[in-house]
Protein backbone atom coordinates (compact mmCIF):
# COMPACT_ATOMS: atom_id res chain seq x y z
CA UNK A 1 0.00 0.00 0.00
CA UNK A 2 1.06 3.57 -0.50
CA UNK A 3 2.49 5.89 2.35
CA UNK A 4 1.05 9.00 3.13
CA UNK A 5 3.73 10.81 1.22
CA UNK A 6 2.55 9.02 -2.07
CA UNK A 7 -1.01 9.63 -1.67
CA UNK A 8 -0.54 13.17 -1.19
CA UNK A 9 1.29 13.42 -4.25
CA UNK A 10 -0.85 11.96 -6.23
CA UNK A 11 -3.66 14.36 -4.96
CA UNK A 12 -1.12 17.56 -5.93
CA UNK A 13 -0.88 15.54 -9.22
CA UNK A 14 -5.06 15.47 -9.55
CA UNK A 15 -5.16 19.02 -8.29
CA UNK A 16 -2.66 19.98 -11.04
CA UNK A 17 -4.49 18.32 -13.44
CA UNK A 18 -7.64 19.85 -12.80
CA UNK A 19 -6.23 23.70 -12.13
CA UNK A 20 -4.95 23.34 -15.77
CA UNK A 21 -8.14 21.65 -17.07
CA UNK A 22 -9.82 24.69 -16.11
CA UNK A 23 -7.12 27.33 -17.63
CA UNK A 24 -7.55 25.30 -20.70
CA UNK A 25 -11.45 25.55 -20.37
CA UNK A 26 -11.00 29.29 -19.79
CA UNK A 27 -8.67 29.47 -22.64
CA UNK A 28 -11.42 28.06 -25.18
CA UNK A 29 -14.08 29.63 -24.45
CA UNK A 30 -12.89 32.70 -24.74
CA UNK A 31 -11.90 32.43 -27.85
CA UNK A 32 -13.60 32.51 -30.84
CA UNK A 33 -14.22 29.67 -33.38
CA UNK A 34 -12.81 30.38 -36.40
CA UNK A 35 -14.56 32.79 -38.55
CA UNK A 36 -15.61 34.86 -35.24
CA UNK A 37 -19.02 33.90 -33.37
CA UNK A 38 -19.21 31.71 -30.34
CA UNK A 39 -16.78 30.08 -28.83
CA UNK A 40 -15.28 27.27 -30.20
CA UNK A 41 -16.03 24.69 -27.83
CA UNK A 42 -19.79 24.02 -27.46
CA UNK A 43 -21.38 24.49 -24.22
CA UNK A 44 -22.36 21.08 -23.91
CA UNK A 45 -18.15 19.80 -23.80
CA UNK A 46 -17.30 22.80 -21.63
CA UNK A 47 -20.30 21.93 -19.32
CA UNK A 48 -18.93 18.03 -19.12
CA UNK A 49 -15.41 19.17 -18.78
CA UNK A 50 -16.04 21.64 -16.03
CA UNK A 51 -17.83 18.41 -14.38
CA UNK A 52 -14.86 16.56 -14.64
CA UNK A 53 -12.28 19.06 -13.42
CA UNK A 54 -14.56 19.05 -10.14
CA UNK A 55 -14.49 15.41 -9.90
CA UNK A 56 -10.79 15.83 -10.14
CA UNK A 57 -10.60 18.29 -7.48
CA UNK A 58 -12.62 15.79 -5.20
CA UNK A 59 -11.13 12.33 -5.79
CA UNK A 60 -7.73 15.07 -4.99
CA UNK A 61 -9.18 15.87 -1.73
CA UNK A 62 -10.50 12.51 -0.51
CA UNK A 63 -6.81 11.71 -1.33
CA UNK A 64 -5.39 14.61 0.85
CA UNK A 65 -7.93 12.80 3.87
CA UNK A 66 -6.68 9.30 3.08
CA UNK A 67 -3.42 10.99 3.52
CA UNK A 68 -4.07 12.80 6.67
CA UNK A 69 -5.86 9.62 8.06
CA UNK A 70 -2.25 8.02 7.48
CA UNK A 71 -0.47 10.60 8.95
CA UNK A 72 -2.72 10.89 12.41
CA UNK A 73 -2.25 6.82 12.37
CA UNK A 74 1.41 7.23 12.88
CA UNK A 75 0.84 9.88 16.03
CA UNK A 76 0.50 7.00 18.66
CA UNK A 77 -0.65 8.29 22.29
CA UNK A 78 -1.01 11.83 20.98
CA UNK A 79 -4.45 10.94 18.99
CA UNK A 80 -6.55 10.77 22.24
CA UNK A 81 -5.16 14.55 23.28
CA UNK A 82 -6.23 15.36 19.67
CA UNK A 83 -9.33 14.06 19.37
CA UNK A 84 -10.41 15.50 23.13
CA UNK A 85 -8.99 19.21 22.13
CA UNK A 86 -10.78 18.71 18.52
CA UNK A 87 -13.95 18.14 21.03
CA UNK A 88 -13.61 20.85 22.85
CA UNK A 89 -12.68 23.17 20.87
CA UNK A 90 -16.35 22.24 18.26
CA UNK A 91 -18.06 23.09 21.74
CA UNK A 92 -16.35 26.00 22.22
CA UNK A 93 -17.08 27.53 18.66
CA UNK A 94 -20.78 26.55 19.04
CA UNK A 95 -20.87 29.28 22.02
CA UNK A 96 -18.42 32.28 20.90
CA UNK A 97 -20.05 35.10 21.00
CA UNK A 98 -16.76 37.43 19.92
CA UNK A 99 -15.77 37.34 16.13
CA UNK A 100 -11.92 37.40 17.19
CA UNK A 101 -12.13 34.78 19.87
CA UNK A 102 -13.80 32.89 16.56
CA UNK A 103 -10.89 33.67 14.42
CA UNK A 104 -8.24 32.78 17.12
CA UNK A 105 -9.45 29.41 17.70
CA UNK A 106 -9.98 28.40 13.80
CA UNK A 107 -6.92 29.77 13.22
CA UNK A 108 -5.48 27.14 15.53
CA UNK A 109 -7.47 24.46 14.71
CA UNK A 110 -5.85 25.48 11.55
CA UNK A 111 -2.73 25.15 12.39
CA UNK A 112 -3.15 22.06 14.21
CA UNK A 113 -4.35 20.20 11.23
CA UNK A 114 -1.50 21.15 8.97
CA UNK A 115 0.70 19.81 11.57
CA UNK A 116 -0.87 16.57 11.79
CA UNK A 117 -1.66 16.81 7.54
CA UNK A 118 2.42 16.74 7.21
CA UNK A 119 2.96 13.52 9.72
CA UNK A 120 5.39 14.70 11.40
CA UNK A 121 4.59 14.42 14.96
CA UNK A 122 7.01 17.06 15.99
CA UNK A 123 4.92 19.71 14.59
CA UNK A 124 2.49 19.36 16.60
CA UNK A 125 3.73 20.74 20.23
CA UNK A 126 3.42 24.42 19.50
CA UNK A 127 -0.15 23.93 17.79
CA UNK A 128 -1.11 21.61 20.48
CA UNK A 129 -0.11 23.94 23.87
CA UNK A 130 -1.59 27.09 21.47
CA UNK A 131 -5.01 25.64 21.07
CA UNK A 132 -5.11 24.24 25.08
CA UNK A 133 -4.53 27.87 26.25
CA UNK A 134 -6.84 29.59 24.09
CA UNK A 135 -9.78 26.94 24.88
CA UNK A 136 -8.70 27.54 28.85
CA UNK A 137 -8.97 31.16 28.46
CA UNK A 138 -12.30 31.16 26.96
CA UNK A 139 -15.19 31.71 29.33
CA UNK A 140 -16.97 28.75 31.08
CA UNK A 141 -19.77 27.43 29.14
CA UNK A 142 -23.19 28.20 30.79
Amino acid sequence: MADQHDIEALADSLSTSADALHAHLMRALRKPAPGGGAPAMSQGTAQALFENEVLLRQRANSLYLDSARLAAAGLGGAQQQLLELARRAEDAIARIDRVKDMIDLTAELLSLGAAVATGKPDHLAAPLEKLKHHLDALPAPG
